[in-house]
């Protein structure tokens, strides 16, 4: 952890009906002093979208040869290289010749994402999608943030429902391939 990162602590539940996840869940997470609270709750989101056995946070902005979130399988093999914000294309290449599959969660807008991508050298390209959620979702979801945070996600039919100290917000989860 960084000198000066903040803790945030998010009492979860879980109901992903898509999936057939359902799980209460107690994430500790630090934010970098440089890391924005858009981007640290688009990284939680990942996660719980994310949730299987063996998913964790990487250890953060100052560890560059890692995602935000990655799934390892039970030898400690990387199976899911799962990126936040911007990547650029060379990190997107990277991460697709280690992981068997790579996923992008922005609170961007999905087209300046896409944009720098274009025409650019990724390793199957054509299998890795850019997720992104509805104009305002994040922002609701950030003006609720605290440093303990009581946290329900429902995703059905790939449609969020979340539920932030009170505050109640949804957005589909909209699904861009990048190549």
């Amino acid at each position: 952890m960084a000198i000066g990162a903040m803790i945030h602590t998010f009492a979860v539940q879980l109901a992903d009906v898509d999936r057939g996840v359902y799980e209460e869940l107690m994430l500790r997470v630090a934010r970098h002093p440089s890391e924005t609270d858009a981007y640290m709750v688009t990284r939680v989101l990942a996660y719980l979208l994310e949730y299987e056995e063996g998913v964790s946070f990487s250890e953060g902005i100052s560890q560059t040869d890692e995602p935000a979130v990655l799934v390892r399988d039970l030898t400690g093999a990387l199976t899911a290289w799962i990126e936040v914000g911007a990547p650029d294309a060379a990190r997107l290449h990277y991460g697709s010749k280690l992981a068997g599959r790579v996923a992008i969660y922005t609170h961007r807008d999905p087209v300046k994402v896409l944009a720098p991508l274009a025409g650019k050298r990724i390793h199957r390209a054509e299998s890795i999608v850019l997720h992104s959620f509805d104009p305002g979702f994040i922002d609701t979801a950030v003006s609720a943030l605290e440093r303990r945070n009581t946290m329900t996600l429902s995703v059905t039919e790939r449609q969020l429902y979340l539920e932030l100290n009170g505050a109640s917000s949804s957005s589909a989860v909209h699904d861009h391939p990048i190549a």
